[in-house]
């Protein structure tokens, strides 16, 4: 069978990159196959194939006929949805998070110890043709997981839990040459004073032009400066920039949580970023369970451009494309800052997904609507529409179960 992105393919441009000109429609495509179990943690297009990862292992065709036995990895045909049989990797864990690769791979991170039936704690890369794992790749985690990846094609950003890599003490977040998984030194920012459970770097994102790496997490200090819950990087230096805010400083009871940061991504434009927050059981002062914008300057002691907040329920993914910015979650109303767990004054209904003004904050009409489960924890955008994955079966009225794709008009 034909490969789908040729080996030696130009690596696609990142999520964040990706620019619409309008919101998706509110329908969903018919082609997307099924998820059956579990949930979907990632999406990632390269070419016209379509990566999802997360933690499952039964997988159908969009028509329900054939069921596949894929354990938390597969791929398709975008346009088509038909399943890439060849490529079947063995993950014998969570896959948190995926990024293209160098010669027609992906690398991935996750909870895992091995890849078709060989060691590679954490992090590893594959082939897209036939699901190999590629042996030059050597990185292993020296513990704990990884969380998110990131990268600009040569380097590869990981956060996560782990005390270092390939026995190069490096905690939560460190820096990797895509092709071999060799740790960069260079690049050793220090992550400390946790605020509470264990360290550890939750999420991470690229700025479109690879000069800022934005992360979140449970540390309240980087290289020794303040940086609650949240910091810049510059990846020239590693060191963290003059950016600064204590937005994220007020306790969001969250006492099951390590950290109720989640999801960040960079406007295609790079001029500023989104992030959403989680939370406890109760809606307390601070910005808890929220979609937030921030400028990408250099300002310390930064103030949030824009909040929207759910009134009380979490959001766990975002994604910007210029035209809108995308929240899931499992969220029931936006424009909510009054709610508790009610419908405050002028709250307006979208039930697990949203689409907000980048200018205003305040949601756009779109609202197609989804069983809420534990929300949704993946979004990508790609040229042509906006790939969701969650938990649940039930997306605008129809069932596709964990997976669709909300196309451009």
């Amino acid at each position: 069978m034909a490969l789908l992105v040729p080996l030696g393919a130009a690596t696609p441009v990142a999520a964040g990159e990706t620019a619409h000109r309008s919101v998706v429609g509110e329908r969903p495509v018919q082609w997307t196959p099924h998820v059956l179990d579990g949930a979907v943690k990632d999406i990632l297009r390269v070419g016209d194939t379509v990566v999802v990862t997360g933690a499952f292992e039964r997988v159908s065709d969009a028509d329900g006929g054939r069921v596949h036995e894929l354990r938390n990895i597969f791929a398709f045909e975008h346009g088509t949805g038909r399943i890439i049989r060849e490529f079947a990797p063995r993950v014998n864990g969570t896959v948190a998070s995926v990024v293209p690769g160098p010669d027609g791979t992906v690398v991935i991170g996750g909870e895992f110890r091995t890849v078709n039936d060989t060691p590679a704690r954490g992090l590893a890369r594959v082939r897209l043709h036939d699901g190999s794992r590629v042996a030059a790749f050597t990185a292993t985690l020296d513990g704990g997981s990884a969380y998110r990846l990131a990268s600009d094609g040569d380097r590869l950003y990981v956060g996560g839990s782990f005390p270092g890599i390939g026995g190069t003490a490096q905690p939560g977040i460190a820096r990797l040459d895509t092709t071999t998984g060799a740790v960069d030194t260079g690049f050793a920012p220090r992550v400390s004073e946790q605020r509470r459970g264990s360290l550890r770097v939750q999420e991470l994102a690229l700025s479109p032009d690879g000069r800022r790496l934005a992360i979140n997490g449970t540390f309240t200090k980087v290289d020794g400066q303040d940086r609650y819950q949240i910091a810049v990087l510059d990846t020239a230096t590693g060191r963290p920039t003059r950016w600064s805010t204590d937005a994220f400083e007020p306790d969001c009871d969250y006492s099951s949580m390590h950290t109720y940061m989640r999801r960040m991504d960079y406007a295609p434009d790079g001029s500023y970023f989104a992030l959403v927050t989680a939370g406890g059981p109760r809606v307390k002062p601070g910005l808890c369970k929220a979609v937030v914008r921030f400028e990408n300057t250099d300002t310390p002691g930064a103030e949030p451009t824009w909040v929207n907040k759910t009134g009380g329920d979490s959001l766990y993914s975002v994604e910007v494309t210029g035209a809108a910015v995308y929240a899931g979650g499992h969220q029931r109303w936006m424009d909510n800052e009054q709610g508790a767990l009610n419908p405050g004054p002028g709250s307006v209904a979208r039930e697990g997904i949203a689409a907000v003004d980048p200018r205003t904050g305040r949601a756009l009409a779109w609202n197609p609507g989804r069983s809420r489960g534990h929300g949704v924890e993946a979004l990508h955008a790609t040229s042509d529409g906006l790939y969701v994955g969650s938990d649940t079966e039930r997306l605008a009225g129809e069932y596709h179960a964990r997976l669709g794709m909300f196309p451009l008009p």
